[in-house]
């Protein structure tokens, strides 16, 4: 069984999320299913249909996420030091042609969110800082093309 790395952080909010779905979300729709069917002839009750379509979607979300924590492999970024890059760390770089730095913390798949400069170890900017240490560039293809940046600062909390 392969692993999915992800800090604590990450861990929790999926174990939050999955709480929600079952001791929340579940039975709101096993009641609104309820209340569609008191509505009568279920083949053009469009509350039903949509009822159940929450309900498929949520048991799936329920799986998926039962999954995931099955194989969660937690990571504490915290034990992890030096100024090398590895998962959880968070790094700053600054673009060597326009010298916007930014921050990324590199975190597991399912916690990535690129709003809050959470980036998966699977993206390419990821793949590119791994291994890479203080001082080191990195080019990375990226939409706009490709891009070069310098590491500035590794930090691990």
């Amino acid at each position: 069984m392969e692993k999915i790395p992800m800090t604590r952080q990450g861990y929790e909010a999926l174990e939050a999320e999955l709480k929600k779905l079952i001791s929340v979300e579940r039975p709101r729709i096993v009641e609104a299913i309820a209340t569609a069917r008191e509505h009568g002839d279920l083949s053009e009750n469009a509350e039903y249909h949509a009822a159940r379509e929450q309900q498929s979607f949520n048991e799936g979300r329920i799986q998926e996420l039962e999954a995931v924590i099955s194989k969660a492999q937690i990571i504490n970024p915290a034990d992890f030091t030096g100024d090398t890059v590895k998962f959880g760390a968070k790094v700053l770089i600054v673009d060597e042609d326009t010298d916007v730095e930014v921050t990324y913390h590199i975190v597991g798949h399912y916690e990535a969110n690129a709003d809050e400069g959470k980036l998966s170890i699977q993206a390419p900017i990821s793949r590119a800082l791994i291994g890479k240490s203080v001082g080191d560039s990195v080019e990375v293809t990226t939409p706009q093309g490709k891009r070069s940046y310098e590491i500035l600062e590794v930090a691990f909390s």
